[in-house]
């Protein structure tokens, strides 16, 4: 693994008499083995190592703080594996596991999102957005329903992700290589998906209902370590493919035409990176459920985070995981609310910054 340095696009400095100069932007590649070439800009860098001690600091504060945290002179301690009592209670069975899983369930669902705007070229875009979220708690839905004793919900959440994305593959008549057909695709199978959910909630007990409501919303509550070696194996795995797929995309984001010209297979990338944020988002909810906004949110915040082009994935999976963290701890923590389903959480910063892009584009002057 090695790193070149070289000069990207100029950016622009102010110069004593106002007007703005230019001068090259340092970048380096990282390189792993012969296949794999990123490119890695001073400031993305820069910005992913404050992400990651953000990241280590809120894990820190989800073991520590409340009643039942770990205190901090014995949590190293803890962590190499001296923990008894109720700091073994605290790491091993109650907070240890949902953190690891937050963490994971967070990189999974900002790699996806990060993936799949970068495939439609829509910052609005998001395996949310062609049903898989709706699928997930449709397969939920039915499995409390029909097969309450036979089938878990974790499981029942996955099937449902499968089949809403199986129906879309084939409904749009060009599998995953038309972004627009996909849109729409998703949004009549999350439509039907949605009705389904909403029937088996007015069906079923008022007990197993609200059981369902808080899966379905999202939620990281009595989590094992079974359910972090799921979604940690299913982002491992993936990491490696988001690694080969960097180039093609960045590439992509120039358009079919140019991309095309320089030897890339738009089709075929996006085929894959589709495909790629399907496994990444069904792998986080059949652990969490379907957990909205991070998929959305994270990779633009990286993208204004970094101020430079490309998909970003590294920084998208950073904070995902940072911010699925965050949203968790106040779940936690806040005391007006007793433990609400995370996904609420993250329903309501998605929605303010949904919120702060309108704002933008209402200020933009009108061409």
């Amino acid at each position: 693994m090695k790193t070149a340095d070289r000069t990207d696009s100029p950016d622009r400095a102010a110069g004593p008499d106002g007007t703005r100069a230019s001068r090259p932007a340092r970048r380096g590649v990282l390189r792993i083995g012969p296949w794999v070439a990123v490119p890695v800009r001073r400031r993305t860098a820069i910005a992913a190592a404050v992400s990651l001690l953000l990241l280590c600091a809120a894990a820190v504060a989800t073991l520590s703080m409340g009643r039942l945290g770990i205190d901090l002179p014995d949590l190293p301690s803890a962590l190499a594996g001296d923990a008894t009592g109720k700091n073994a209670f605290v790491l091993n069975r109650l907070r240890g596991p949902r953190l690891v899983v937050a963490v994971a369930t967070g990189a999974a669902l900002g790699l996806s999102g990060a993936l799949f705007q970068s495939v439609t070229r829509n910052p609005l875009g998001s395996p949310d957005v062609i049903g898989l979220s709706a699928g997930a708690g449709a397969g939920a839905a039915g499995a409390a329903l029909f097969l309450p004793d036979v089938m878990p919900v974790s499981v029942g959440a996955l099937l449902g992700a499968v089949l809403a994305m199986a129906v879309v593959f084939f409904s749009t008549g060009t599998g995953f290589r038309s972004p627009g057909r996909l849109v729409v695709a998703g949004i009549g199978v999350a439509a039907m998906a949605t009705a389904l959910t909403q029937y088996v909630v007015y069906a079923v007990e008022r007990d197993k209902a609200s059981a369902l409501t808080a899966y379905i919303n999202g939620s990281l509550s009595a989590r094992s370590w079974d359910d972090a070696a799921v979604v940690w194996t299913v982002l491992l795995v993936s990491l490696p493919f988001a690694a080969l797929l960097a180039r093609p995309l960045s590439v992509g984001e120039m358009g079919d035409d140019l991309s095309t010209g320089l030897g890339a297979r738009p089709g075929r990338t996006a085929t894959w990176a589709v495909a790629l944020s399907i496994v990444l988002s069904a792998g986080a909810v059949s652990v969490a459920g379907p957990i909205a906004f991070i998929s959305l949110t994270a990779p633009q915040i990286a993208k204004r985070v970094a101020r430079s082009g490309g998909p970003h994935l590294v920084m998208s999976t950073l904070l995902g995981a940072l911010l699925l963290v965050l949203a968790d701890l106040t779940a936690q923590q806040l005391p007006l609310f007793d433990d609400l389903p995370v996904g609420l959480y993250t329903m309501a910063v998605g929605g303010a910054y949904l919120g702060y892009l309108l704002l933008r584009e209402w200020r933009r002057p009108v061409v």
